[in-house]
């Protein structure tokens, strides 16, 4: 899982996207992986399907990567595996990120996957196209130093974005059939930093964030950087308590390992990596976010105390709802010493992942479309190529005309019944504008791919709009 937040959808176990990570996109974005059973069963229908296309499989490498491919087009009909089979060819960090079920969900999902042709080839990593029936899907396969498996997954072809909307009217009324419950807002970010919004729907009610709010934590970092208190080089350990849930980035490095604080911001950011969100998080400090929190939203107090992803997934996850109801009965203090008395002690191995919106509305983190815009105005104002190019890194799929928006930030976020997408984009003409989607609905999960590639669209329609391009 990359779990409820993640920025690139597969077949069951995402790929480093992001990340989407990274990106990639369009409706990997977010992937929500809130279970990967959920995920698979969504995706492709287990069971073996033969198809009349031509097929023969190609000649696959003798290579690190190559051996462990072989493995997994083999898994799929012995599903479900023993778990010490999966800790002789995965990574120990991605399988226990990802759950033994999880795996498995995915290998019997995969069953009847046909390698068609090779598009990659690298002693750690392959990539290539096959298909499952008449299904076809995208492969990738990673390894690490050791000829482990730490990245791989099956993504469907991406549906096409729909036409931008060329009316405030037209896409207010798209928008409401996203989802039930939506907040809209497309803003100029004037010469003093303020958000001048040109148009919006429900801005200030409060919604669900998923992973934008990554964008307190990196001011948070930005600012501590600025006032000499840190660098952008200043490494950082990873601490087993410090991991989060998630498929890539620093959730599989070693414990005791190191990265850099400009690292582990590109990574919460590109490809929302959860662990590097909460590395930073502990290192500024959770009074630190919770500081820019207050200064850049409406809504601060229901982001007190300042959550790390780690403390979200247990807080669900473990013992719910009992676990769930404890904390939120709780007053802030009460609050605070039950994440360090009784949370902090809790293993990620003790979750049990779920299937349906759960606690959307109380265990998140939260703010309006014009709270966001403000976080954006705020990170602007901090500057700095750095903060830039962090910022800049994925666009999550909006893929405006370079020549006319020459610089372009983006974050998402979603969990299961969460989808929300948020941009700034500046114009040739130094203009800088910030479009906000928020979506969700509590009774169910929301279709990525469907949703994705409307948010999309309709985030393209509110730049042009509100700008007049």
């Amino acid at each position: 899982m990359r779990l409820p937040f993640r920025s690139k959808r597969l077949l069951a176990l995402a790929v480093a996207v992001t990340a989407v990570p990274a990106v990639v996109l369009p409706p990997a974005v977010f992937a929500s992986a809130v279970t990967a059973e959920r995920a698979t069963a969504e995706t492709v229908t287990a069971g073996t399907v033969t198809s009349g296309r031509p097929f023969a499989e190609p000649e696959i490498p003798d290579s690190p990567a190559g051996r462990q491919l072989r493995w997994f087009l083999g898994a799929p009909d012995r599903a479900p595996l023993a778990e010490s089979e999966l800790k002789e060819h995965l990574n120990s960090g991605y399988l226990s990120s990802l759950t033994v079920n999880g795996v498995n969900a995915f290998l019997k999902a995969s069953k009847g996957f046909r390698l068609e042709k090779l598009t990659k080839e690298t002693p750690s990593a392959l990539a290539g196209t096959g298909a499952i029936g008449e299904q076809p899907f995208t492969l990738q396969l990673g390894v690490d130093g050791d000829g482990k498996i730490n990245l791989f997954g099956l993504t469907p072809p991406e549906p096409s974005v729909p036409a931008a909307p060329r009316s405030w009217k037209k896409l207010d009324a798209r928008l409401r059939e996203v989802a039930p419950r939506v907040g809209f807002l497309a803003a100029e970010i004037d010469a003093r930093g303020r958000c001048d919004v040109a148009h919006a729907v429900a801005p200030d009610t409060v919604r669900p964030l998923g992973s934008i709010f990554k964008l307190y934590v990196l001011g948070a970092v930005a600012e501590k950087i600025r006032d000499g208190g840190l660098s952008w080089n200043t490494k950082l350990t990873i601490k087993p308590e410090w991991k989060s849930l998630g498929e890539d980035g620093l959730t599989g490095r070693p414990d005791g390992s190191t990265t850099t604080v400009e690292e582990a911001a590109k990574l919460m950011i590109s490809i929302s990596d959860n662990t590097a969100t909460d590395i930073l998080i502990h290192t500024v400090g959770r009074k630190a976010v919770e500081a820019k929190v207050r200064r850049w939203s409406s809504h601060a107090e229901r982001n007190i105390p300042f959550l790390t992803t780690r403390e979200v997934f247990l807080l669900k996850g473990v013992n719910h709802p009992a676990q769930a109801r404890a904390y939120l009965a709780l007053d802030t203090v009460g609050r605070r010493a039950y994440l360090k008395d009784t949370v902090a002690k809790q293993s990620l191995s003790d979750i049990v992942l779920w299937e349906k919106p759960r606690e959307i509305d109380t265990l998140e983190w939260f703010g309006s479309p014009r709270d966001v815009c403000r976080a954006y105005a705020g990170l602007l104002k901090l500057g700095g190529r750095r903060v830039s190019a962090v910022m800049s890194a994925n666009d999550v799929g909006l893929g405006l005309d370079k020549k006319k928006w020459p610089l372009v930030w983006a974050k998402g976020g979603s969990e299961t019944g969460v989808l929300d997408l948020s941009h700034l984009a500046r114009s040739a003409s130094g203009r800088t504008y910030v479009v906000t989607a928020l979506t969700s609905d509590p009774a169910g999960a929301l279709d990525e791919r469907v949703t994705v590639p409307e948010l999309i669209s309709l985030s393209r329609g509110g730049f042009a709009l509100a700008s007049g391009k």
